[in-house]
């Protein structure tokens, strides 16, 4: 019997330049500066949208790849976030739950957009929203864990919610139009 090689990816190095390309742009949308309102410490950003466009279009395993190299850059002192920080600090306070919750949200999105046969608009605000929860999910009971109240992390977290649901359906237009034009080239790795 023929032995047959463990299946591979078919172009690893394609792969792996989506997903640092991906890392770079969500880097890029930190030049945007954010928006401090309220005293929460947690800035309104232009930068979240990057995780949900990483996943809704190159998928899970890539998008989620893209956020955690993304984190790591910044973690070890790339001023990449949004205002120019960087460092382990932003890990550290009020905004780390949002931050890392990035990698909820690239996974879910790429998740609900992964198993589709084809990646439509509803499907594609579906998998931004879903996407957008989980960061909330993890984002404010990290919050809370600053503020010694989850149900005031959640009231303060509401200022966010007109502008990430406005990044929503931005995210999912631009993902369902990528998937049109490539008929889902690679999505779902």
């Amino acid at each position: 019997m023929p032995v047959v090689p463990a299946s591979r990816p078919a172009l690893p190095a394609a792969d792996l330049a989506r997903t640092v390309v991906f890392a770079a742009f969500i880097a890029v949308l930190g030049i945007f500066p954010g928006l401090y309102v309220g005293g929460s410490g947690v800035p309104i950003v232009v930068q979240n949208i990057g995780p949900l466009l990483a996943g809704s279009i190159l998928g899970a395993r890539r998008g989620t790849a893209a956020v955690v190299l993304f984190l790591v850059l910044t973690a070890v002192g790339l001023p990449l976030l949004s205002g120019g920080r960087g460092g382990i600090g932003p890990f550290l306070g009020p905004s780390a739950g949002f931050v890392l919750g990035w990698i909820a949200s690239a996974l879910v999105a790429g998740l609900i957009v992964g198993r589709a046969a084809r990646v439509t608009l509803p499907l594609a605000l579906l998998a931004n929203f879903a996407g957008l929860v989980a960061d909330y999910v993890v984002g404010v009971p990290v919050l809370a864990a600053f503020t010694g109240s989850l149900p005031a992390a959640a009231v303060q977290s509401l200022v966010f919610v007109p502008g990430d649901l406005a990044k929503v359906v931005l995210a999912a237009l631009i993902a369902a139009v990528v998937h049109r034009a490539t008929a889902g080239a690679g999505r779902g790795k």
